[in-house]
């Protein structure tokens, strides 16, 4: 049975907490969710790449667990800025999806990516913490537009057609802001075939981090990318900052208590 959680939320700040992230991630992607790819570190047993030296990294932290910083860390969210792209050579997004609508809108965008919370904190208070962390900290740097791919597990495109459909239905992104998949790996966005769509089914089918950011009102790109070193589908969501649900805003934006 889990405790009663402490939490706690920081940025990382040296080289110990970055590796207690990139364990995390091998815990989560690699041993729970079967991704394996140049990332993957089986004899360091993390999950890591270039562009994570040029990212800020959200840590959550459950002080209830001990006093062992990796027992402690149950979630995190890697966080880049265009000026950390261009010393990275580039997005991470920007290996599944063309960018170029969001780079040429001259205004304050990041990056977010490699979110994962440790199985027994999901579907709590955990994802709560941490995003308003995010809120927080994206309207301190006067962030404008968030992006970054977020997955379905798995790589069958039949399985997922119905909530792909949805998403192509009721949540594309405007052109002006439309990021396409592109690449080996690009699919078109579920079926476009003249169907009826069961809503419900179709939301439950979704991730509960894609849900999440549809309720704050995040639309997706243009298409899908089929990560299969990842073992997943990946859709590029984006979401305009100034435009978000103001019910929610005030949610996530709110001081501690």
């Amino acid at each position: 049975m889990l405790m009663p959680a402490e939490f706690e939320v920081r940025l990382a700040k040296n080289a110990e907490d970055l590796l207690a992230v990139q364990r995390l991630r091998y815990d989560v992607f690699v041993q729970e969710l079967g991704a394996s790819g140049p990332a993957v570190d089986h004899d360091l047993e993390i999950e890591a790449d270039a562009f994570d030296a040029h990212s800020e990294h959200l840590m959550l932290l459950d002080r209830a667990r001990g006093a062992d910083l990796s027992g402690q860390l149950v979630g995190v969210y890697r966080m880049m800025t265009r000026s950390g792209a261009e010393d990275a050579g580039g997005f991470y997004t920007a290996l599944e999806f063309d960018l170029a609508p969001l780079l040429h809108t001259g205004r304050h965008i990041m990056e977010l990516g490699r979110s994962c919370l440790r199985k027994p904190y999901r579907g709590g208070a955990a994802m709560f913490y941490l995003w308003q962390a995010l809120a927080q900290h994206v309207t301190h740097q006067g962030v404008e537009i968030l992006f970054g791919t977020a997955s379905f597990t798995g790589t069958d495109l039949a399985a997922l057609e119905v909530p792909l459909s949805l998403l192509c239905r009721e949540h594309l992104a405007q052109a002006a802001l439309r990021p396409k998949a592109i690449g080996v790996g690009a699919v078109p966005l579920g079926s476009s075939g003249d169907f009826e769509i069961d809503r419900l089914p179709a939301l439950r089918a979704m991730p509960a981090l894609i849900k999440a950011y549809l309720r704050l009102g995040g639309c997706v790109g243009e298409g899908a990318y089929v990560d299969a070193a990842f073992n997943t589908v990946d859709v590029c969501m984006v979401l305009d900052v100034p435009a978000m649900n103001p019910r929610q805003k005030a949610i996530y934006l709110k001081g501690p208590g």
